[in-house]
């Protein structure tokens, strides 16, 4: 996984990621339940991609929904992998399971 995705171990260092970050954050939501595992770690790599190629204007954040559950339920989130693009820390892009590379550009590039 790129180094440029953060992974806040709780509610409060996501909401320091979203305070600091000074670029659009690109928050994914894992799970760790069985049936999410797989489709959440594809995503690592999608992810990862995306905030090598977005380096400076995008910020990733790989939030994990049973240790953040404040941003969980802010957010909306109900399944895992999910997307939220976040701009000023409101939600500006809503998205849900797994996606090729391309597909989170156009996801990324339709809301920056």
């Amino acid at each position: 996984m790129a180094m440029r995705i953060h992974r806040p171990r709780e509610d409060a260092e996501f909401t320091f990621i979203l305070g600091m970050s000074g670029v659009p954050v690109l928050a994914y939501f894992i799970g760790t339940w069985p049936k999410a595992i797989e489709p959440c770690r594809v995503m690592d790599l999608v992810v990862g991609g995306i905030a090598d190629e977005y380096t400076g204007r995008l910020t990733a954040a790989r939030v994990d929904i049973a240790r953040c559950p404040a941003a969980t339920e802010r957010y909306g989130i109900t399944g895992a992998p999910s997307y939220v693009l976040l701009k000023e820390g409101e939600a500006v892009a809503h998205g849900t399971g797994p996606m090729t590379i391309a597909e989170m550009r156009e996801f990324v590039d339709g809301h920056l």
